[in-house]
Parts: structure tokens; C-alpha cells; sequence
């Protein structure tokens, strides 16, 4: 009976086991955190380089994801599955493979959707494909490594299981739609500063990335409610 005790796994706040668990309130905090190092990026680049992404794309690109990575992976590295076998620090390791990786897919995918080809885009493309994968890969590569099965089921399956799962999945999924919408003005003819490539894309992404949080914090509210009512039936 001790046994059995001691092999039973935590429960995550809607229920579901995995090695790591947090509340909806912990979720909120974790975005807090990462949507203040975002500001923190917009806020240095406006006043220590006085720059914006209109005027500059590339170097307030290049402040934001390298704030906000930081603080990513130091959060999500602690959701890791397998604690036991795999370090704190080997999650990060993991999660830095991770940024390149997942950079390297949206510069590419980027591409493939008409991205504008040029060494005069090249800088805005590469900053622009780092931010994205800090918002889809990076914490999903923290938390499950090089699982396959839980990519799978969670990206491609959009099976997500439990807070953790939803705090990946959400705004990741927030981030790529956002940015797809946010593209829709660079072929009109307005001939706005902000029509250039990536820049509304950019505001797309983060707005949507941010949106994505919205969902999934409404989504973990949801389904504690939902789960203490079939407590008490």
C-alpha cells in the first residue's frame, strides 16, 4: 500500500497526471512574467536605442526575443517531464536547441508563404523566425524534450492534457494564426511604413500569442469549475 503510494504520480489542477503540475493562478503568473519581459523589450527599444519595429525591425526584434527567451526557458524549464532523468540544466540546454530549431522551421515556412527574399530582409527574417520560436518551440521543447509522442498529440493531434500542455499549446497556436492575419495588409496598396515586412506581422504574432494566453487561462478557469461541480454531484 506504501508502495503503490509513493508511485502514484500529482494530478494537475484539472485532474490529469504528469510529473509536473500548476494552478490556473500559477499559469496567470507565468504569463505575467513573460508578457512583462515583453514590454521590458519594447520599453529598451524605445528608450536606451530609440528604435521601434517601424523604424527598425530588426534590432527591437532582436531585443525582444533576447529578453524574452531568458525568461522563457528559466520558467517552463521547471514544467519539465522526467525531472529525474533530466536536469534543470539539461533543459535548458535542450531548450536552446530548441531556438535554433524552431527558428530555422518558421524562417522556412516564412518563405514558403511569400516571405520577401533579399539580403536587405535577411536580418528582419532571422530576428523575426527567433521571436516565433520562442513563442512555439521553446517552451514545448523545455517541458517534453525530444518527445515525439507528445509533440505529436499536442500539436498535430491538438490533444492537449492538463495546464501545462494548454500553457504551450494555446499560445503557441495564438502566435502562428495571429501572424497569419497580421500578414494581410503587407500586398495592399496603403503605402504604410508598417505594411513592410515583418512588421505587421510581428504586432499579429504578439497579439495573437498574448491572445492565445487569454484562452488558455479561460480554458484552465473552465475546466477547475467544471470539475469541482462533478465533485460535489
Amino acid at each position: 500500500m506504501k508502495e503503490a503510494t509513493k508511485k502514484k504520480k500529482p494530478v494537475t489542477s484539472i485532474g490529469v497526471c504528469s510529473d509536473a503540475s500548476i494552478s490556473a493562478s500559477g499559469a496567470s503568473f507565468v504569463y505575467l512574467i513573460t508578457g512583462l519581459s515583453l514590454a521590458v523589450g519594447f520599453w529598451v527599444a524605445r528608450n536606451k536605442f530609440s528604435v521601434d519595429l517601424v523604424s527598425n525591425p530588426s534590432l527591437t526584434l532582436c531585443l525582444l526575443w533576447s529578453i524574452e527567451f531568458p525568461i522563457v526557458i528559466f520558467v517552463y524549464s521547471f514544467f519539465r517531464r522526467s525531472p529525474e532523468k533530466f536536469s534543470y540544466f539539461r533543459a535548458l540546454g535542450r531548450s536552446i536547441i530548441g531556438l535554433f530549431s524552431g527558428a530555422f522551421m518558421n524562417a522556412l515556412g516564412a518563405i514558403a508563404l511569400g516571405a520577401p527574399i533579399g539580403t536587405q530582409y535577411l536580418p528582419k527574417t532571422i530576428h523575426w523566425s527567433f521571436l516565433m520560436s520562442v513563442f512555439t518551440f521553446v517552451p514545448a521543447t523545455a517541458v517534453f524534450g525530444a518527445s515525439w509522442t507528445d509533440w505529436h498529440r499536442v500539436f498535430a493531434s491538438m490533444k492537449p492534457s492538463g495546464n501545462i500542455e494548454y500553457m504551450i499549446f494555446s499560445p503557441a497556436y495564438g502566435a502562428i494564426i495571429g501572424g497569419w492575419f497580421g500578414a494581410w495588409p503587407m500586398p495592399l496598396d496603403w503605402e504604410r511604413p508598417w505594411q513592410e515586412w515583418p512588421i505587421c506581422v510581428c504586432y499579429g504574432a504578439i497579439g495573437g500569442y498574448i491572445a492565445g494566453q487569454i484562452v488558455s487561462l479561460s480554458v484552465m478557469f473552465f475546466l477547475r469549475k467544471h470539475n469541482k461541480n462533478l465533485k460535489l454531484a
